[in-house]
C-alpha cells in the first residue's frame, strides 16, 4: 500500500463519518454539510453530531446539525483554518455554543503512516503477536491506551514485549471501521524510555498493513510522549478533528 492510497482510504472513511465527500478534503474552500447516521462510519462516533470539524490541511469540512449551520459557518469563514482549532478563537465557537447547552469537547490529531520511513524496528524484550482471544485478562488500567473495555469486541490484533513471561508493553489497535484500525500503545512505567513503544507501534503498524487495513494513530496536541512515539514509528501527522458535545457529557468527562 503507497502513502497515496493510505492518504485516500483516511479521506474516505473521514467523509463517511462526516457525510460529505472525500474530494471535499482537499479543495481551497471551506465546506459545510448535514451530519447524519451512517452504518459504515468509526463504531465509536455517536451520529448525528452538532458540529464535527475536520481538516486535511487546505480547509474545513463542518458536519453539523441544520440549526447550527449559520453560527459555524460564521466561524469557519472569519478565521483562519489552523486557528479554528484552538484558542483565542475558538472561545467563540464554544460561547456560540452555549447558548444551545453545548460545548467544544474532543480535540485531536490523528497521524497516518509513512510507509518510506515506516520500518520494523528491535528493542532487548521477546515481541510476541497477540489476537483478540489473549487480551481476555488485560482489560486493566496498565493496558488502558491499548485496548478499550468497553469495545472488546473490536479489539483485533496486538503486539506485546516480555520480559520472561512478563507483559511490560503493549501496542493493540481496533477494528474502528472496515478499512481502517486504530493504535493505541502502553508500556510499564520502570520499561519506559527503552524504545518499547515505537518498536511495539511500528512492528504493529506492519501487522495491520499485511493484512489490507490502515493502521492510524490518535493523540491530543498536548500529548508530546505520545506525539513522538507515533513520528518515532514511522507515522506523520494528517489531520485534524474537532468536536462539539452536550454540557452534560463535557460535565460527566471533567468529575
Amino acid at each position: 500500500m503507497t502513502n497515496e492510497e493510505i492518504l485516500r482510504i483516511a479521506m474516505e472513511q473521514s467523509a463517511v463519518d462526516a457525510n460529505c465527500l472525500a474530494e471535499d478534503f482537499v479543495k481551497t474552500e471551506n465546506k459545510i454539510v448535514y451530519s447524519k447516521e451512517r452504518p459504515d462510519a468509526r463504531r465509536y462516533l455517536e451520529l448525528p453530531l452538532a458540529c464535527h470539524l475536520v481538516s486535511y490541511g487546505t480547509n474545513i469540512v463542518a458536519s453539523v446539525g441544520k440549526e447550527y449551520e449559520g453560527l459555524v459557518r460564521h466561524y469557519i469563514e472569519k478565521y483562519p483554518v489552523e486557528h479554528c482549532f484552538e484558542t483565542p478563537n475558538l472561545y467563540v465557537l464554544n460561547d456560540a455554543f452555549a447558548k444551545y447547552d453545548l460545548r467544544v469537547c474532543f480535540m485531536a490529531e490523528y497521524f497516518l503512516p509513512d510507509v518510506r520511513v515506516l520500518r520494523k524496528e528491535y528493542c532487548s524484550y521477546k515481541i510476541r503477536i497477540l489476537e483478540n482471544q489473549d487480551f481476555q485478562n488485560l482489560y486493566t488500567s496498565e493496558w488502558s491506551n491499548a485496548l478499550c473495555g468497553d469495545r472488546r469486541e473490536l479489539d483485533v490484533l496486538g503486539v506485546g514485549a516480555y520480559e520472561d513471561e512478563r507483559l511490560i508493553g503493549l501496542a493493540a489497535c481496533s477494528a474502528d471501521c472496515d478499512k481502517m484500525w486504530q493504535i493505541g500503545v502502553d508500556v510499564l512505567p520502570e520499561f519506559r524510555r527503552q524504545g518499547v513503544a515505537s518498536t511495539l507501534t511500528g512492528h504493529l503498524a506492519w501487522e495491520i498493513l499485511r493484512r489490507g487495513k490502515v493502521p492510524f494513530y490518535c493523540c491530543a496536541w498536548s500529548n508530546i510522549k505520545s506525539a513522538r512515539n507515533a513520528i518515532r514509528s514511522g507515522f506523520r501527522p494528517a489531520w485534524v478533528e474537532l468536536t462539539v458535545k452536550p454540557t452534560a457529557f463535557v460535565e460527566k468527562m471533567n468529575l
